[in-house]
């Protein structure tokens, strides 16, 4: 993901201005920026807010709240590991220590040649075929930790 920079930031937040009577979107206007941007930096908070005519601390408020908004740019790829209780009963937690392992990387954090960031999740929804792995928008259920090496290689 590439960083558009300050231009990037003002023309995603345009189509975010909210018109009479409609009230201001601040999730999406987040999700504009992040989808522009890559990430939301916290130095757009002032000028996000000053076009949804909202104060610093409620968007910040929702920036920290939605775990799916990230204030750093991911790496290429976005590792996401369910953490669901029917994802952690099917051992979703080994799952999780093995992409950690295998990568050589913390949990919100990417490593040095930025192809993977990995994050985990509440829930992805697929439980009937817990433990779940999501990388980038592909779902992965039934992941064991020995079918780690073989599922990321696609995204190398």
């Amino acid at each position: 993901m590439t960083t558009r920079g300050r231009s990037g930031l003002a023309e995603s937040l345009e189509p975010c201005r909210p018109m009479p009577p409609d009230k201001p979107n601040i999730l999406k206007a987040l999700l504009a920026v992040q989808s522009a941007l890559g990430h939301v930096p916290t130095s757009a908070i002032s000028q996000i807010a000053r076009v949804l005519g909202v104060s610093d601390a409620q968007v910040s408020g929702v920036l920290s709240y939605y775990s799916d908004l990230r204030i750093q740019s991911a790496g290429r790829h976005l590792i996401r590991v369910c953490m669901g209780e029917s994802c952690m009963a099917n051992h979703g937690g080994r799952v999780l220590r093995t992409i950690q392992d295998h990568l050589r990387v913390s949990v919100g954090d990417h490593e040095p040649e930025r192809r993977f960031t990995l994050e985990q999740m509440s829930c992805a929804g697929n439980c009937a075929v817990s433990p779940t792995v999501m990388v980038d928008e592909d779902l992965h259920g039934k992941v064991t930790p020995s079918d780690v090496p073989s599922l990321l290689e696609p995204y190398r």
